[in-house]
């Protein structure tokens, strides 16, 4: 995996490359091979470009169907997926990936923006921007490798606003419940192998940043003999929405997350001075530190520190790879510490249900 510059003004992006295919296909005309696809511990699924599949092979990949309101149940699955920074928008389909040797057969993903169908009113109107560019999203696609198995899984149960729709032949999409093995599917979890999860290994950087950095993404936690997980490793249980708690400056973040597809920490500071782009901007290096705990209390708490520098000056340069970048948020729930986190760390995320060492997960582990 790389972090670089790509498009855009995107620092902290971590890429790797992958290879889909029409299911139980191989050969020319078949597969893409895509590369600068987003590494995301956030967010569950593959998610990519219909721009950087190219129009022949995205109409070609089989659509997904089954959705459980469908009276046909013919009918094309499409999901709104919303991140913190925007949505995308576009069909569920099918595809054979390959991602560093290993596969994920019969894949249910996302093509963004492939114009098939219009964008929902409740997705449009969820006051976030259309991350259906690759200058827009920084990245050709997103792998989402959290430590959930599918995506949404309340929508098994029950229509979510601004989620998973399908669309009949006429008339527009319309909102409705997906059986689990019709949702979007973190990858990892569909390996023969090596599938209880994923270790990012970053290397630190010097004071003032790289222009870019080479790292490592291992599929498999202790099942071999370069992925095992320490014994005085410290782990964070997640809640079962992939969270755990964050004590900083003695206020509670209820949804706390360590997360490769933020470029920066993302927090709640009126302390500290930021631009008009929320970019915090104190005057001096700033030395901080928060605490991390399970939701539940089942493990001890653990005190992190972390650095936020000028963010405004930082990225009048053009180096990709910062440890020290910061943002403000409005929320009093969120707290994230993005990739600069990662640097100089080996991070786990061990899936919903697996077992690594002794534990069971879902958990996060540094």
């Amino acid at each position: 995996m790389t972090v670089e510059r790509w498009t855009g003004n995107f620092p902290n992006q971590p890429y790797a490359t992958i290879t889909l295919c029409i299911p139980g296909v191989q050969g020319a005309n078949q597969c893409a091979t895509i590369d600068h696809m987003l590494i995301d511990t956030g967010s569950a699924g593959v998610r990519v470009l219909a721009s950087a599949l190219g129009p022949a092979l995205a109409s070609r990949l089989p659509a997904q169907t089954g959705a459980t309101d469908d009276p046909t149940g013919g009918a094309p699955i499409a999901e709104c997926t919303q991140f913190l920074s925007g949505y995308t928008w576009g069909p569920i389909k099918r595809a054979d990936v390959t991602m560093g040797g290993k596969v994920a057969g019969n894949l249910p993903l996302q093509v963004i923006s492939d114009g098939a169908y219009a964008v929902p009113s409740d997705c449009q109107s969820s006051g976030l921007g259309d991350l259906g560019t690759a200058a827009n999203l920084g990245a050709n696609g997103v792998i989402g490798i959290s430590s959930a198995i599918r995506d949404w899984p309340l929508a098994a149960q029950r229509p979510l606003s601004a989620t998973y729709y399908y669309c009949p032949s006429t008339g527009a999409c319309k909102g409705t419940r997906v059986p689990l093995d019709t949702q979007v599917m973190n990858p990892v979890a569909n390996f023969t192998s090596d599938n209880n999860g994923t270790i990012i290994r970053l290397p630190a950087l010097p004071a003032g940043g790289q222009a870019s950095a080479t790292g490592e993404l291992v599929f498999g936690i202790g099942t071999q003999q370069n992925n095992a997980l320490p014994s005085n490793a410290n782990i964070i249980p997640l809640d079962s929405d992939g969270f755990f708690t964050t004590v900083y400056k003695g206020g509670t973040f209820v949804k706390g997350a360590i997360d490769s597809g933020s470029n920066t920490h993302t927090f709640r500071d009126t302390a500290i001075p930021f631009d008009q782009w929320y970019r915090y901007t104190p005057s001096a290096l700033l030395s901080l530190s928060a605490v991390l705990k399970s939701s539940n209390g089942a493990t001890a708490p653990i005190t992190v520190p972390f650095q936020v520098a000028n963010m405004a000056s930082l990225m009048a340069g053009q180096y990709a790879a910062h440890d020290n970048l910061g943002v403000y948020t409005s929320s009093a729930s969120y707290f994230l510490l993005g990739l600069p986190f990662f640097y100089g760390r080996n991070v786990y995320t061990v899936l919903n249900g697996s077992r690594a060492g002794t534990q069971t997960g879902p958990f996060i582990a540094f």
